[in-house]
């Protein structure tokens, strides 16, 4: 039998939109996920360590408020010393403050570690797809 994928859901740093989090867990609740939702204005710290505490196979982080680059600067580096090296990191939402270009807000985060990095008005179908080929690639299910 595979196993139920754990994944994390929160909005980082001191952003308190909770709406799109809100979404996010109820589509992967309903597409078969066990989600630990931590709601909104979530450190850092904390996702690491319900990340370690739960044995998570990923991290979704949503953002609106544009300063999550600021708070995730070193973010993969606390994974890896918590034993968190094959954790998948995932973030969305509006990313940066102005207007920037997604693309390079992209290389951005991606640079920081986060596997996929997702524009605010991203298809969650796709998200999920894009997850559950992650996971099979790790081989996690």
């Amino acid at each position: 039998m595979k196993k139920q994928a754990t994944v994390i859901t929160g909005t980082v740093g001191m952003d308190a939109h909770v709406i799109g989090t809100k979404i996010l867990s109820r589509a992967l609740k309903d597409a078969g996920f066990n989600v630990v939702e931590l709601g909104i204005q979530v450190s850092p710290e904390e996702f690491t360590e319900v990340a370690k505490k739960t044995k998570a196979d990923a991290i979704l982080m949503t953002s609106l408020y544009g300063m999550a680059e600021l708070d995730l600067r070193g973010f993969k580096e606390k994974c890896k010393q918590a034993g968190l090296e094959d954790l998948i990191l995932y973030i969305g939402g509006v990313l940066g403050v102005g207007r920037q270009d997604f693309k390079e807000v992209e290389k951005r985060f991606k640079k920081l570690g986060f596997e996929r990095v997702y524009p605010p008005e991203a298809n969650l179908e796709s998200v999920i797809e894009d997850l559950w080929n992650d996971l099979r690639a790790k081989g996690k299910t």
